[in-house]
């Protein structure tokens, strides 16, 4: 049987592949399949390895966001990939459709912000306090999609639903993100938001990759 996956490219250390709105990245609670469940089942066929096949988790996306997802496929290489994303030597860009159109053409959102767990919910606060990360989202609008705008959106630094809470705080929340503004959901439970691309060095090669991927075949991705 053939593994769903669409694979943007694969080496020693390295797995880089798309994420459809509405998978998790990881298992949780709720038993769905997982990206992480169907990119190993992919390695172990295209590989033909035996056995439990070692991917590393470096990043993650949202259940309701598509888009580019890279994985380590060693320790070595996992470890690596993660310290960029944490110290920002990775670089993502996102597109996202919003509703409305911001004020200007482009700038950045810097804020405070807190997690609530419970409600799986993020905060912005006007200044910092205790638990508060802080986040910075760089963005520039695109171009009109008849009601709602087609933004560019990076984020500087990796917090919980980041680039969700800064379009919000834009007046311009992300088309179906009823959590963050938006008056209704989308028929397939997504929303507007999608990993474009990421750039990372290649864990031990003196290479720097990049990974891109088309937004999905909505309509609301071409109206």
């Amino acid at each position: 049987m053939t593994v769903d996956l669409e694979v943007l490219h694969t080496d020693n250390h390295v797995l880089a592949c798309v994420k459809p709105a509405g998978m998790v990245c990881v298992p949780d609670s709720g038993g769905d399949e997982s990206l992480l469940d169907r990119a190993r089942a992919w390695v172990g066929e295209h590989y033909a390895k035996p056995g439990a096949v070692f991917l590393g988790v470096v990043q993650r996306l949202d259940r309701p966001v598509s888009g580019v997802v890279v994985f380590g496929r060693t320790s070595k290489g996992a470890a690596r990939l993660a310290e960029q994303f944490r110290d920002g030597r990775a670089r993502k860009r996102y597109l996202g459709v919003v509703i409305g159109r911001p004020q200007g053409e482009e700038g950045e959102v810097e804020q405070w912000l807190v997690k609530d767990a419970g409600r799986n919910r993020v905060e912005r606060l006007s200044a910092e306090r205790a638990g508060a990360r802080l986040a910075r989202t760089r963005w520039r609008a695109l171009r009109p999609l008849g009601a709602h705008t087609l933004l560019e959106l990076e984020p500087l630094t990796g917090r919980p639903h980041q680039l969700r809470v800064a379009c919000a705080s834009l007046g311009a929340p992300l088309l179906g993100d009823v959590k963050y503004g938006a008056p209704e959901g989308l028929a397939d439970r997504s929303i507007a938001l999608h990993a474009r691309s990421i750039e990372v060095d290649h864990p031990t090669r003196d290479e720097r990759l990049r990974f891109e991927a088309a937004p999905p075949s909505q309509p609301w991705w071409s109206a």
